[in-house]
């Protein structure tokens, strides 16, 4: 299975972490966020990875070298001159998955979850899904709305009071977005925004067209985003040290 990291974020809201290194370097227990995506990844069964970078690449670039990259095929998508966002970032690797049939997964370095991989699979494969967002109830300052058959509807952004429908239905719930998707290569090409995109505009504008993006509820599962010091610092309390 295939699968791409997000890694290219410049990491603003962890500085000072970030003034010499990329987020993705950032450590909890010793490891880098970097490893433990690839290494969670990698127990799942993913042997084939592509990482977007950008801020300090040549950073993480070493550290894959060094770590022989983790044990994974392992190739780089350099956005150095502009960095594109997830849809833009997507869409520049599509090449990495083009030819495929299976669906990959695509995952955000800065998230720390137990959300079960195999069930997430298995449920977009059921769902016939075009693409399969993992999701929770819990609170966000972005907000997807999904109807009552789980297929996106739109978006709520909480701090400005603003709703975007792509979909009408009623009702329709709100589920806070994990930053774990399973992707089926059918996507790609229906990918026709361009430039500097989050990927959260063509799934909207897809089902808009009826196709199937789902959600997969991951209510119960351990899920921290590591975008933040005080983010970090609450995961570093909540995760064993692996040597304990």
């Amino acid at each position: 299975m295939k699968a791409m990291v997000l890694a290219a974020g410049l990491g603003t809201r962890l500085r000072p972490l970030t003034n010499d290194r990329p987020k993705a370097l950032v450590e909890i227990h010793g490891r880098t966020l970097l490893e433990i995506t690839l290494t969670r990844l990698r127990e799942f069964g993913v042997e084939d990875v592509i990482v977007n970078v950008h801020h300090f690449a040549d950073r993480l670039v070493e550290l894959l070298a060094a770590r022989k990259n983790f044990g994974l095929n392992i190739l780089i998508s350099n956005e150095d001159e502009l960095l594109l966002d997830t849809g833009g970032g997507l869409k520049k690797a599509a090449w990495f998955f083009a030819n495929d049939s299976e669906p990959f997964l695509v995952h955000n370095v800065d998230v720390l979850s137990d959300i079960d991989l195999g069930k997430m699979l298995q449920f977009h494969r059921e769902h016939e899904a075009l693409a399969t967002l993992a999701v929770q109830e819990r609170p966000s300052s972005r907000q997807l709305l999904f109807d009552d058959a789980g297929l996106l509807c739109g978006r709520r952004f909480e701090t400005e009071q603003r709703t975007e429908l792509a979909r009408k239905a009623q009702p329709l719930r709100s589920l806070a977005f994990c930053g774990i998707h399973v992707i089926s290569p059918r996507l790609l090409p229906m990918t026709n925004e361009s430039g500097v995109f989050s990927i959260i505009e063509t799934y909207l504008r897809l089902a808009g067209q009826n196709e199937r993006i789902v959600a997969f509820r991951a209510d119960d599962a351990y899920w921290r985003d590591l975008g933040t010091l005080e983010s970090l610092e609450q995961a570093a309390n909540e995760v064993p040290h692996p040597d304990s």
